[in-house]
């Protein structure tokens, strides 16, 4: 087996796999799922709200960072990560062998050479935190939080600590239902997720997760439940890359804040990701002019609270949503006893074509353009993206004005951006360029970053001079 270990970083020993739980301050390695593309803007977000400084993994989509034990709580406040998971192990040269039979048989051996117990106090530590979490929003303390409740926005009064006698009760048993203490009493029921990426691996996912799921079944006597389990093990491989980790939450935290789906609702991790690409700033006036559910305009409010936000759709039902979406925020704060203030946001219905704003007026513009697959066509894509993009630059600010967009249609997104023209001078044009792919759905839609250039510059478009004279200054844009 020491062959197989070979250049990992993890080194084991017996008081890591035995003693008591871990210090308040002492350190734990959690790991997170982002949105592929956003693993720096999140890697950003964890050193800004956490202090900690954390790294992007081999793997798409996922990051690292140490905290101390009693920092769990921020963790959870986290808006840019889905998943969240406590590192057992991890191994950087994992060395596979070349015969499936081999192979498993050292995932066998590794499950009881694990260091366990830190990783599983702090996965108490976060059962505990929900259960606290789910009593001061008033439910039964003998039923846990429901999934998808773990982060909630606004909630300010829901995340202090409460008193010392009553951490003192969850703690020693005191004031618990009996169904929760002999709950308490059962063994605890367990699967294990293997997700692997990578060619020249002899097994597959599903022979990784049962080999290594049998070794820890046998190891702590648990009970193998693939749908009604207690806890989550994961084994995640990328190569030559091993991490073994145990999960922390129980549904992804890009489910809040929107309780009115359309039929292209933007995760609020993604809203998230694109908000902070712009950097709002004190006083921002912030449009997302096809807001569909208002994801994004919603979670820019309820994390930039010094900045304005503007939601507006042509479609009725859109405009509907967005209004009940925000009033379902503002009634779960009510309800919760939150003294949070109120969200500041308006909604409109609008033409996008036409907006009823003044000329650089609007600091940021964020959106999710349409593909033209579930809603409209590419074919009508060439019509709306030159029309509304000369709408965006005319009330974006010169000189300081940003847009983040996204869309897939990138071939007419990519002609627009270099010929879109308004009639008459100044010239309003956008020249954009890629900043990342997020997928979605079946396609790779692309995200761009674009921002207000000064006057006197221009880019590739250009108006034709009038009566033969010299064309006035125009505003353009350009990537920031």
């Amino acid at each position: 087996m020491a062959a197989v270990l070979e250049g990992s970083e993890v080194h084991m020993s017996t008081e890591e796999r035995g003693g008591s739980g871990p210090d308040p301050g002492a350190g734990v390695t959690i790991g997170a799922t982002v949105p592929t593309g956003f693993e720096p803007t999140a890697a950003e977000e964890v050193g800004e709200k956490i202090g900690a400084e954390a790294r992007i993994g081999k793997d798409r989509g996922r990051i690292y960072f140490r905290i101390g034990a009693d920092k769990l709580p921020l963790v959870h406040r986290l808006r840019s990560v889905d998943n969240l998971f406590v590192v057992v192990a991890e191994y950087n040269n994992y060395q596979f062998k070349e015969s499936k039979e081999e192979t498993l048989l050292d995932l066998q051996k590794l499950a009881s050479q694990l260091p366990w117990t830190i990783a599983l106090e702090v996965w108490k530590m976060n059962n505990a935190l929900k259960k606290k979490r789910g009593r001061r929003r008033g439910g039964n303390s003998s039923v846990l939080t429901p999934k998808g409740d773990v982060s909630k926005e606004g909630d300010t009064e829901a995340d202090s600590p409460r008193p010392e006698d009553e951490e003192g009760r969850d703690e020693d048993g005191g004031g618990c239902a009996p169904a929760e203490r002999d709950a308490a009493d059962k063994p605890l029921k367990f699967r294990v997720t293997c997700n692997r990426a990578g060619d020249k691996h002899s097994f597959t996912s599903n022979d990784a997760a049962r080999d290594f799921g049998g070794a820890v079944q046998e190891f702590f006597q648990w009970k193998a439940d693939m749908t009604k389990f207690d806890i989550e093990v994961l084994l995640n491989i990328h190569n030559q890359e091993l991490v073994v980790g145990i999960a922390l939450t129980e549904e992804s935290l890009h489910r809040r804040n929107i309780t009115h789906f359309g039929p292209t609702t933007l995760r609020s991790t993604l809203a998230y990701g694109m908000l902070r690409l712009c950097r709002p700033q004190i006083s921002d006036v912030i449009v997302d002019p096809m807001c569909g559910t208002g994801a994004i305009p919603v979670e820019g409010a309820i994390e930039w609270q010094q900045s304005f936000f503007i939601a507006g759709d042509n479609n009725d039902m859109a405009v509907n949503r967005t209004v009940n979406n925000t009033n379902h925020i503002l009634k779960r704060r009510q309800e919760g006893g939150s003294s949070a203030p109120g969200l500041r946001m308006d909604t409109a219905r609008w033409d996008l074509c036409r907006l009823p704003l003044r000329a650089s007026s609007v600091d940021i513009i964020v959106t999710d353009m349409p593909f033209g697959k579930r809603m409209g066509s590419r074919k009508k894509n060439w019509d709306l993206y030159p029309s509304c993009l000369r709408e965006m630059a005319r009330v974006c600010r010169p000189a300081t004005g940003k847009a983040v967009l996204l869309t897939q249609d990138k071939k007419c997104f990519a002609k627009v951006t270099v010929h879109v023209l308004v009639p008459e001078p100044p010239v309003f044009s956008w020249s954009g360029r890629l900043v990342g792919h997020v997928p979605r759905g079946a396609g790779l839609p692309r995200l761009c970053l674009c921002g207000q250039a000064g006057r006197g510059r221009w880019s590739r478009a250009r108006s034709k001079p009038r009566d033969g004279g010299v064309a006035r200054d125009a505003r353009n844009s350009r990537i920031v």
